[in-house]
């Protein structure tokens, strides 16, 4: 079901988001080529997993974002993320090209955001997994999504740390 937002609760959102590449390098800043390809638990994805999981989660959300707004009510595709984490691209500790795509990508994402008019957070797409949502719940998701894989990826290396 669609969420609405208030301007402020939306601001703080962007903001988040806003910021959120930067949060990232300082998580895993100085880390080693080890602790970024290692699955201390193995419940949990590597470091490196994380970061190129962040840039193709929210590089999907760009997407999904520009097409509801040009588009009445598009259906939004769903990518197994599980399965995108897996592919070799994806656990390469080189972690710096997915930085990279994701400090431009939030700079375009927010720029976009940042010049929507409040009854644009309100148009909707489809989605297969939650069918009926909106702009501000792509702002509200995203604004969370990345703390909580900066979280995941101090799951794992604290569980690294208890192991070394």
């Amino acid at each position: 079901m669609p969420i609405v937002l208030t301007p402020q609760q939306r601001r703080d959102c962007i903001d988040r988001i806003r910021r959120f590449p930067a949060d990232l390098e300082a998580a895993i800043h100085g880390l080693t080529e080890e602790q970024l390809t290692a699955r201390y638990d193995p419940t949990e994805w590597s470091v490196a997993q994380n970061v190129h999981h962040v840039v193709d989660s929210h590089m999907n959300a760009y997407i999904r974002t520009r097409l509801i707004l040009t588009e009445d009510n598009p259906r939004v595709t769903a990518y197994k993320q599980d399965l995108w984490a897996e592919l070799p691209d994806a656990k390469t500790p080189a972690v710096e090209t997915s930085l990279h795509i994701l400090r431009g990508l939030h700079a375009r994402w927010t720029q976009l955001l940042d010049s929507l008019q409040p009854g644009d957070f309100a148009r909707r797409g489809i989605h297969p997994d939650s069918d009926d949502y909106s702009i501000d719940n792509i702002v509200n998701t995203y604004a969370r999504h990345g703390a909580g894989h900066i979280e995941q990826l101090q799951r794992q290396l604290a569980a690294g740390a208890k192991i070394g």
